[in-house]
């Protein structure tokens, strides 16, 4: 080791602690004061493993291979690393120089095992395990990762999911509670949708991980509480918290509870983003993108350029970039990287994003494309409705609901491309195109509530099918009763219109009524625009209709109170109706009190007050922030007042 004793034990507490950053710095300003020594350099190279930072262990592990070539854990080391930096051939080769050693046999195997079942190649890997004791946990552990493996290439087939549980119970059954098995089993209940039994055993990891490790800090990211990194350490890795709270924001996220999915990640103990583990960083950039899509997609791609990343991390950056509108990135993105589209893409989701990309330039063949796509998976859906028949008649309850979940599955495929179908001629605002499309789908999609909302979007855009797009509207808005700020706020917004323009005032006036008792019960001080949305669409309404006294006055009030309603949103569609009157003042076509004039510019100065932080457009490109110093909403509400102050004079 070093030559000073009380640096040494430094070096090895900062390890113990998982602040290898720490050691690195200490074990790198040794170097430059005399040569490393041996053990010096074996501690560098393994804090190198630990901080991920494969490349640099790799370089040091040669070089203790030069320096003590008769050791032969260090060419265990130097293949370990290689296979986690994802050079899985060069750790192959390198695992033939122990693979006679009578020490590592062993371990040599598992390493083999491990790197063909990162190539997929589970007939290798099966028959590298069967070389293995097989009462031992381990060889029990690697067989249940083979199986889980194949449920994922079958289809999540569910009976492999579950012989991979009942696999990784057995080996626990060995050794006793072991946080990382426990969570396996959590993966496999995760994947047969299996919820409850999964966030039970989340639980027990969480609640032994916070009983016996308190110095980690779980939950004071959340709490607010400044506390520095835990690193990466062992203790960390033992105990499976960052895995138990990754995999337990799956779940809400995809139970759409999106508010306890983020505040599951901020409740892990606290690391550095560049201290994340690739799942973590996905997981982050995931569940953030709607208020940090910049962020989100500087992660997604960092990810992708520095592999091993999380298999679902490609196809999300594709799906995000193309929901976003960035398809010229999109369409980077998948001719830079044509070995991953193979790898992670199935043809089918090409096929959809292929035709996604091309509504840009080519709609007509756009359109050709996902009516291709569709007629595909209507007819894997009618041939899956016909085995739920068979099977209700056989009355088998477990192929009943073996075939339903399949069908629901199916159906969850089929509804992005019937709405990206639908959008071509919906941006061409050929609405009764759109209902005909809908229609046709009406067999299979009548339940799902994506198409019921959407169906009711299309008949009131045509203006004169009010009632039908009630009768729409109306199912999901009574589902949500108990939560009505569940309910997007358009929706509510456009049943308060279809309301009105159907002489139903009363019925519009209490949806409102209720819609403010629950803004008024939730957090004081966090913005709440669902009210505000309602009355934006009710005055833009009647401006449309030419009364814009009653409709720019029910704009002002929806701004108000400014801090909680005020956004670059609302803000565009309120300035939309400003904007239509002072161009109908311009015209003379009509005249305003001077009452009316005092509060417009009244508005607008409380707007210019309260706007200098909000940016008036959204992030057309991820790499290039809004300049909010130009472009806010405080620049645009003055620039408005001198406008209705030259049209009053």
């Amino acid at each position: 080791m070093v030559r000073d004793g009380k640096a040494t034990e430094q070096i090895y507490s900062m390890i113990r602690d998982g602040k290898y950053h720490d050691a690195i710095a200490v074990l790198q300003q040794k170097q430059f004061e005399f040569p490393m020594s041996r053990a010096a350099l074996s501690l560098l190279a393994y804090c190198y493993y630990y901080v991920s930072d494969f490349q640099l262990a790799m370089q040091s592990y040669e070089q203790l291979m030069k320096m003590c070539p008769e050791v032969e854990e260090y060419k265990l080391y130097y293949a370990q690393a290689l296979f986690k930096a994802g050079l899985y051939e060069p750790a192959l080769k390198a695992c033939q120089a122990v693979a006679d050693s009578s020490a590592l046999g062993q371990r040599v195997i598992q390493l083999q095992a491990a790197i063909k079942y990162e190539q997929d190649d589970l007939m290798n890997t099966r028959a590298l395990i069967d070389q293995c004791p097989p009462d031992d946990a381990d060889t029990l552990v690697n067989q249940a990762c083979v199986m889980y493996k194949e449920a994922q290439q079958q289809g999540a087939e569910p009976s492999l999911y579950e012989k991979a549980r009942l696999c990784f119970t057995e080996a626990m059954s060995k050794t006793g509670f072991v946080a990382e098995l426990a969570y396996s089993i959590g993966l496999c209940h995760y994947q047969q949708k299996q919820y409850g039994p999964a966030l039970k055993v989340i639980a027990e990891i969480i609640e032994r991980g916070v009983r016996e490790h308190p110095e980690l800090s779980v939950g004071s990211q959340t709490e607010g509480i400044d506390v520095r990194s835990v690193g990466n350490s062992l203790v960390l890795k033992e105990t499976a918290l960052i895995e138990a709270f990754n995999l337990k924001a799956a779940i809400e996220f995809q139970m759409k509870n999106y508010d306890a999915a983020r505040e599951a990640l901020s409740d892990m103990p606290p690391r550095g983003e560049d201290e994340l583990d690739p799942v973590s960083l996905h997981n982050s950039a995931l569940m953030h993108m709607e208020k940090e899509p910049a962020q989100g997609f500087r992660k997604l791609n960092f990810l992708i350029s520095n592999p091993p990343f999380p298999p679902e991390t490609f196809v999300n950056l594709m799906l995000l970039y193309c929901k976003h509108q960035y398809y010229d990135l999109a369409a980077d993105v998948l001719a830079e990287n044509a070995h991953l589209t193979f790898q992670y893409m199935s043809p089918e989701l090409y096929e959809f994003l292929d035709a996604t990309l091309m509504v840009q330039t080519a709609p007509d063949e756009a359109y050709r494309k996902f009516d291709d796509l569709s007629r595909k998976h209507i007819d894997q859906l009618r041939s899956l409705t016909k085995n739920i028949q068979d099977a209700r008649l056989q009355r088998d309850q477990d192929q009943i609901r073996r075939w339903l979940k399949l069908y629901d599955e199916a159906l969850e495929r089929y509804i992005p491309v019937l709405m990206s179908q639908g959008r071509i001629y919906w941006d061409l605002e050929h609405y009764p195109m759109v209902e005909r499309i809908f229609r046709q789908s009406a067999e299979f999609c009548s339940e799902h509530e994506v198409w019921v909302l959407n169906v009711a979007h299309v008949f009131f855009l045509q203006e004169n099918k009010f009632k039908e797009a009630i009768r729409y509207y109306e199912p999901t808005v009574k589902k949500h009763a108990a939560n009505i700020l569940q309910v997007p706020a358009i929706v509510l917004a456009n049943l308060c219109v279809a309301y009105i323009m159907t002489s139903q005032n009363e019925d519009a006036e209490e949806l409102m009524r209720k819609v403010e008792r629950e803004e008024e019960r939730g957090e004081p001080d966090k913005q709440a625009f669902h009210l505000c949305i309602i009355n934006l669409v009710i005055g833009t309404l009647y401006c449309a209709k030419g009364n814009f006294e009653f409709g720019i006055s029910r704009i002002m009030k929806a701004l108000e109170p400014y801090p909680k309603k005020l956004g670059t949103d609302t803000w565009f569609y309120a300035k939309r109706a400003f904007l239509a009157l002072a161009d109908t003042l311009a015209k003379h076509m009509i005249m305003l009190k001077d009452a009316t004039f005092n509060e417009i510019l009244a508005f607008l100065d409380a707007v210019d007050l309260h706007g200098k932080q909000i940016p008036t457009k959204v992030q057309d490109h991820p790499d290039k922030p809004v300049d909010t110093a130009r472009c806010n909403v405080s620049s645009e509400s003055r620039m408005m007042k001198k406008m209705f102050i030259r049209l009053r004079c």
